[in-house]
């Protein structure tokens, strides 16, 4: 049995964390560059804890690109920042932590990216970073990577190092408590996606059963509530904390097929990450459950999917097909929109299937799907 577990050097939380930063950052640099999609009246609560530190701001507008990474480097440079915090959701939480990498190590962005760069190593420590959610489901709070996207290419690619993981995540779910529910609903099913697939991957962690566990039974009981009745804090403390084991899942296990096509989607279709997964991810798990009976019916995974229906029904008899069918129905309560919606056609679906198939979460995948079964799931998405 091998496996691994690195995570963030400190993980804080709990409702009203946010208010223990100013030490913390104080102990890490004396000027901070914040990173942040969230407009400037909602960084206040943040700039009132730093007051002891000079701080700078960064904006980032949705996913970050290439050349909002080159910006962001000249922009440490620029205010002399010795620190970067990451304030917001999974997009600037990846570019704050692709900027305080960058911006310790020598040369472009594009030297350190898989896929369309040179695929360097990092070698130097990137500055101290601290990661700071105020959405629930990218986990990348925890996470060693920062997806950024690239329109001339159409693609979504990593810069992953273990030097890139968080000095601190700070997860305050009061920070959530204002997010709208079609995000509430993107990001919480991001979240389920992100413990269902590395707890049913083919190669999973033993150490991370117990946590997704945990965090499936979370959703489970409180997504519908946080969707309905965002200022219910117990709700939303539950799907935070999903949202950070699901972080620690994915950095340390292997994801499957909803991620393998997720990655290619987002690169060709204005598409948020979460909400695609949203979209795959019941039609995922009934092509995995269908093709695990007729092709490996003895496979642990399908045992796991048993275990993920119970944990997502409460009923300890429900059997893996029923998990299937409880999260799309789930989907449907949360009018998570289909594929469509960020303009998939039919027409699409070969280019789409065939970056699929050689993306590197799809190697995740309990068994391999045949491209006959992946455009019968996105026929179903659409």
């Amino acid at each position: 049995m091998n496996f691994e577990f690195a995570t963030a050097g400190r993980i804080l939380f709990g409702p009203g964390v946010l208010r223990q930063i100013g030490p913390l950052a104080a102990a890490m640099g004396r000027s901070a560059l914040i990173v942040s999609g969230r407009p400037a009246a909602a960084l206040e609560p943040l700039r009132r804890v730093l007051e002891a530190q000079q701080v700078a701001l960064f904006a980032v507008s949705g996913e970050p690109t290439v050349e909002v990474i080159r910006e962001g480097v000249a922009a440490v440079r620029t205010a002399g920042s010795d620190l970067v915090i990451g304030f917001g959701g999974g997009s600037a939480l990846d570019a704050g932590k692709a900027i305080a990498a960058l911006a310790a190590n020598p040369g472009d962005v594009l030297e350190y990216l898989e896929v369309i760069g040179g695929g360097k190593s990092l070698t130097q420590a990137p500055l101290p970073f601290i990661a700071i959610p105020t959405t629930a489901g990218t986990g990348s709070e925890v996470t060693r990577n920062a997806v950024i996207a690239s329109p001339e290419y159409r693609v979504k690619v990593s810069l992953r190092s273990p030097l890139m993981l968080p000095r601190l995540a700070l997860v305050d779910p009061e920070l959530t408590l204002s997010l709208p529910p079609e995000v509430t609903a993107s990001t919480g099913l991001d979240a389920l996606t992100q413990l269902i697939e590395p707890y049913t991957c083919n190669v999973p962690n033993p150490l991370l059963d117990p946590l997704c566990e945990e965090g499936i039974r979370r959703i489970a009981r409180s997504m519908e509530v946080a969707f309905r009745e965002g200022s219910d804090l117990p709700a939303r403390e539950d799907i935070a904390l999903a949202s950070l084991l699901g972080g620690l899942a994915l950095a340390n296990a292997r994801l499957g097929a909803v991620h393998g096509i997720a990655g290619p989607l987002g690169g060709m279709f204005p598409a948020p990450h979460g909400a695609v997964c949203a979209a795959l991810l019941p039609h995922v798990m009934a092509a995995n459950i269908r093709a695990l009976r007729e092709r490996a019916a003895v496979s642990p995974a399908l045992q796991r999917y048993d275990q993920v229906a119970q944990l997502l029904t409460g009923s300890p008899a429900a059997r893996a097909e029923e998990g299937a069918a409880w999260v799309a129905a789930l989907v449907r309560q949360l009018h998570i929109p289909a594929l469509a919606h960020w303009g998939v056609t039919a027409a699409d679906l070969p280019e789409l299937i065939d970056k699929s198939t050689r993306a590197s979460s799809m190697k995740g995948n309990p068994l391999p799907l045949t491209p006959t079964e992946l455009h019968a799931v996105l026929i179903r998405a659409l």
